[in-house]
């Protein structure tokens, strides 16, 4: 038959092995980047910004922390105004 005369020598069986040592290699290069990109890509979107002092007064003020009139101080201090008590 003509298969049998036509052996793999043995720089045959290197090239080979480096091909499939390459091929493996880039196979598997390429499904860690397309999880990295995945993965990244998730991380993105961008948490809410911290709530400003003023977000967190009136909290405050919404749970029943402080009173109106605390509230209002606070307030008027954090907008630099002048109020009750103060010159």
């Amino acid at each position: 038959m003509f298969w049998y005369d036509h052996g793999v020598s043995g720089w045959g069986w290197v090239g080979m092995t480096v091909g499939m040592v390459l091929f493996w290699g880039l196979v598997i290069t390429g499904i860690v980047l397309l999880v990295r990109a995945v993965g990244r890509h998730d991380k993105t979107t961008a948490a809410p910004p911290p709530p400003d002092a003023e977000q967190l007064l009136a909290e405050r003020f919404a749970r029943g922390e402080i009173d109106e009139t605390e509230y209002r101080d606070r307030l008027a201090a954090l907008r630099g105004a002048t109020g009750p008590g103060r010159p």
